[in-house]
């Protein structure tokens, strides 16, 4: 199977660099016909390659009880976080500094702000854990 994709990630960038070697040699002045069919199959392998990693990723994750359980841990907790950011959202309207309204009060501007919540939330967690673990290293 590892022979097998190797192969045809080769093929896939041998095909790529014919195809930008045809697209180079046409210019950069006249129309060039090439950009919406590459755009097409770039579309494609982008595709392609989402399914396969989303497949392999589930794959993995139901195999291994324990991967089940962790990966059940961290997507629970981070709809925690989710569910706190929103909470401590507020949908009120915001205001420029000319005094226009940016955004008007609702739904569209408390998702923002539980975003942007949410955003300070994972990055003190993330700290926080950087910081656990170099004191972890010292103590040792």
């Amino acid at each position: 199977m590892h022979k097998l994709i190797k192969i045809v990630a080769i093929a896939i960038s041998v095909i790529s660099l014919i195809f930008l070697g045809l697209l180079m040699a046409n210019g950069d002045g006249e129309e060039n016909a090439w950009i919406s069919p590459l755009i097409y199959i770039s579309y494609i392998v982008l595709f392609a390659c989402v399914v396969l990693v989303l497949l392999f990723v589930f794959k993995n994750v139901f195999s291994n009880k324990e991967t089940l359980k962790s990966t059940l841990i961290g997507l629970g907790l981070f709809l925690v976080v989710i569910l706190i950011s929103y909470i401590l959202a507020d949908g009120s309207e915001v205001i420029s500094s000319n005094g226009s309204v940016l955004a008007p009060a609702g739904a569209t501007s408390k998702w923002v702000s539980a975003g942007i919540y949410a955003t300070f939330i994972l990055a003190i967690a993330a700290i926080g854990t950087m910081v656990w673990g170099g004191l972890t290293k010292i103590k040792k």
